[in-house]
């Protein structure tokens, strides 16, 4: 079993934020996506990951299905024209370089702000999806229980997850500089997902703030409110405590646009108000900024705003990379072992159908006390003589020498035809 192991990228480094919001998937679609690969594609072992700062599709096929790949967003996403996009896609096909860039991702090497323990969270859920949709192979549940032991020896041993350098402590900490002249800010926060109630938390950190937040789900922002100690209102009052606010952190998650510059130019400003959207697709019309008084800062504005917590974890990136190279290492060991368990498990029958052969020959003769004991002495000599091979087909494995190996045993005991032997005998 040759590993096959690719993947599609498009992130922040290649993709501005316009472009990452069109393409963006909803947990939904994401679904929707896994559908389509294994309807129209040969794809196995599929992990469909999207966030604020990339949509990646993971697969393996012996084929490169780069472009089927990006058509099958486009049609989920009704993109007629996706081919247009299809610079801003980095695609991985060696197999090596797509497992290594899976761990970087999932570990938050690759995140705008280093470190960034959301895409721990987004990971888990985006495999928790393909195995429910049966998109996960033995393949792929091994690699992400691997990326999952690796974060946790990175946690462990490692600085790179100490402070806060996060996405949502760097928009609390941006609120604090822009309301650094304020006696005391009115802060709004509309919606309550993830990185909502993660800035929440962290405004914690910031004194002399009147903090309100508000949910479509009332009892999501009835229950951060009470744990915050923060104030909610109704969602149907947002627009009023906009009017009130002095910063507006918006999180909603919509295709359109939530707050639009026709709704914002009905509010007296009568110095500046500060708008922070921290979604993808954006929640902000980029157009607010047109009202008088009005300053928008998005995603990417926000992920440029780490601070000394950042220059600790990006000093502790050797330690992370070398951790996570002696993982792949072991999890390629594993990934070799799977190509030479076909080997073992024909050479198993062989030898053993060998042995009951011989076995029949002598049972005839014998009382059923003599019978167990010869069973039990056969038995106990094959296990013997296999054991060799196989720590011999294993070794062969990290040398990366199992095929010759494999094809010496198959001309000794005839191992390719012992399979449709076998499954004649039974």
């Amino acid at each position: 079993m040759e590993n096959h192991f690719k993947v599609v990228s498009l992130s922040y480094k290649k993709a501005p934020l316009q472009i990452r919001e069109l393409l963006s998937l909803s947990e939904q679609s994401c679904k929707g996506l896994l559908h389509l690969l294994r309807d129209y594609t040969s794809a196995t072992d599929v992990l469909v990951l999207s966030t604020c700062n990339r949509t990646e599709v993971y697969y393996s096929a012996e084929e490169d299905l780069s472009s089927e790949i990006i058509r099958l967003i486009g049609v989920q996403n009704q993109i007629g024209n996706i081919t247009d996009y299809a610079e801003y896609f980095n695609c991985i096909t060696d197999a090596q370089e797509a497992t290594r860039h899976l761990f970087y991702v999932s570990i938050g090497l690759e995140a705008q702000v280093v470190g960034d323990m959301q895409i721990s969270n987004q990971v888990k859920r985006a495999y928790q999806l393909s195995a429910d949709e049966a998109m996960a192979g033995p393949f792929l549940h091994r690699l992400m229980h691997a990326t999952f032991f690796t974060s946790k020896k990175v946690v462990q041993q490692t600085s790179f997850r100490d402070g806060a350098a996060s996405v949502s402590y760097a928009a609390a900490e941006l609120i604090g500089e822009l309301t650094s002249e304020f006696l005391e800010p009115n802060i709004l926060v509309v919606g309550l997902g993830e990185i909502g109630a993660d800035v929440c938390r962290n405004l914690l950190n910031f004194n002399k703030q009147k903090v309100t937040v508000t949910n479509r789900t009332d009892s999501k922002a009835i229950q951060l409110a009470a744990e915050c100690g923060f104030n909610t209102i109704p969602f149907d009052h947002v627009e009023e405590a906009m009017a009130e606010a002095d910063v507006i952190i918006c999180s909603i998650a919509a295709r359109q646009p939530f707050i639009t510059k026709e709704v914002m130019a009905r509010h007296e400003i009568l110095s500046h108000k500060f708008l922070i959207d921290l979604s993808v697709p954006r929640s902000i019309d980029p157009a607010v900024e047109e009202v008088p008084g009005l300053l928008l800062y998005n995603i990417d504005d926000i992920n440029n705003k780490a601070t000394a917590a950042l220059e600790k974890r990006k000093a502790a990136i050797p330690a992370v990379k070398e951790i996570i190279a002696e993982s792949i290492a072991e999890f390629n060991d594993w990934a070799r072992e799977m190509m030479v368990s076909p080997t073992i498990n024909k050479l198993k029958n062989a030898l053993e159908q060998i042995r009951q052969e011989e076995l029949t020959r002598y049972l005839k003769s014998l009382n059923e006390e003599e019978a167990k004991v010869l069973d039990k002495v056969t038995r106990s000599m094959m296990q013997k003589i296999i054991k060799l091979p196989v720590l011999q087909l294993k070794a062969a494995c990290k040398r990366g020498e199992a095929e010759t190996l494999i094809d010496v045993l198959n001309d000794l005991f005839n191992l390719e035809n012992q399979a449709t032997t076998t499954a004649d005998h039974e």
